[in-house]
């Protein structure tokens, strides 16, 4: 075979190699992120709270009094769930009887 092809095959061989990694490993990611935004939803709607576009739970965190949009575990808790503090306990007990402050 020529080397002048063999060097041409050679380099587009490569070039098809890198294009199909870069594009595998995007849709793995895209994979993973709707996974994701899957549980999300799934644990939210659970708790029957308004959402983020990720999914995630729009909740008032009793302990810092500010908004957050957590993740929920299966269990109702949000992702910033501090079991040693007592306002945490209070907001896994709002966010199960349904009285937790949203937006």
């Amino acid at each position: 075979m020529d080397d002048r092809l063999e060097r041409f095959l050679r380099i587009k061989l490569r070039e098809v190699g890198k294009k199909y990694a870069e594009t595998r490993e995007s849709a793995d990611k895209q994979v993973e992120e709707a996974k994701e935004a899957y549980r999300n939803a799934r644990d939210t709607t659970l708790a029957d709270l308004p959402q983020d576009e990720h999914g995630r739970a729009k909740i008032v965190c009793r302990r810092y009094a500010e908004r957050r949009a957590v993740r929920l575990d299966k269990e109702g808790r949000p992702a910033c769930f501090d079991a040693e503090h007592p306002a945490c306990e209070g907001c896994v007990e709002d966010i199960r009887e349904r009285t937790i402050e949203t937006w």
